[in-house]
């Protein structure tokens, strides 16, 4: 089974659409979605509570505040072991992600453990996106590949899905960031467990509406930690879980 994990705050704009999406898309009719609210006082959690009382396959997280996007991904993985779920995908809830490009990434499970939905790869691309941005994004991802030495383009993405080995290695507890270097922090575990990564491109289109959680401190989280990882490595990630998959 399939259990799509959407961690929230403050996406009351939002959220109602993309689980209307998910709930109608036909690849994905046996998946279940699992939103991980971090107390939004927008009245997120209200709208995700609509749908599940609904009887869909919606299911909702409550925590009681605002703690990190590590976190919350931690305790919907937990959630997802804890209820039988095989296959996690992750993803945002600001609209930014394709939903009819899930079930391709979760086709691609046969092949890789991990499958990152990415938007530098042939074929992949981003929509309405500053060029600051872009450039910001683009660097970051050239740092994670030179410090850590994965050949991965798109390193920081939040869209991918996940195997049954990969969520092995994940529930070991091995991962402990906050922000948005969780993505990097799973990309790098999964990695130096020997375990294949592979990437399918998907076109990034700009959040439809809300405001982006990106900040300074998260930047320079993961700046900081994909440093504390290499040095704490003491050893090079495999040769085999680096080639990927093409």
């Amino acid at each position: 089974m399939t259990l799509i994990v959407v961690p929230t705050y403050d996406e009351a704009l939002t959220v109602g659409d993309l689980l209307d999406r998910l709930l109608s898309e036909p690849g994905l009719a046996g998946a279940h979605v699992l939103v991980v609210d971090d107390g939004s006082p927008d009245g997120t959690a209200a709208i995700v509570r609509s749908h599940a009382q609904a009887g869909t396959r919606v299911h909702l997280l409550e925590r009681p505040a605002k703690e990190g996007l590590g976190p919350a991904y931690r305790a919907g993985f937990g959630w997802a072991r804890d209820h039988g779920f095989e296959t996690v995908v992750q993803m945002d809830a600001d609209g930014s992600h394709p939903v009819d490009a899930v079930p391709r990434l979760l086709s691609r499970l046969d092949e890789a453990d991990l499958v990152i939905g990415s938007r530098y790869v042939p074929g992949g691309r981003t929509v309405d996106w500053p060029w600051r941005r872009r450039l910001v994004s683009r660097a970051g991802n050239a740092y994670v590949r030179l410090v850590l030495g994965l050949p991965v383009h798109d390193a920081t993405a939040g869209f991918r899905a996940f195997g049954p080995a990969a969520l092995d290695v994940l529930a070991q507890g091995r991962t402990h960031a906050d922000g948005y270097s969780f993505q990097i922090e799973t990309t790098w575990c999964v990695a130096r467990a020997g375990l294949r990564v592979a990437e399918e491109p998907i076109t990034f289109v700009e959040r439809r509406a809300g405001r982006s959680k990106m900040s300074t401190a998260i930047a320079v989280e993961a700046l900081w930690r994909v440093l504390e990882w290499r040095i704490g490595a003491g050893r090079a990630t495999p040769r085999h879980a680096l080639e990927g998959v093409a």
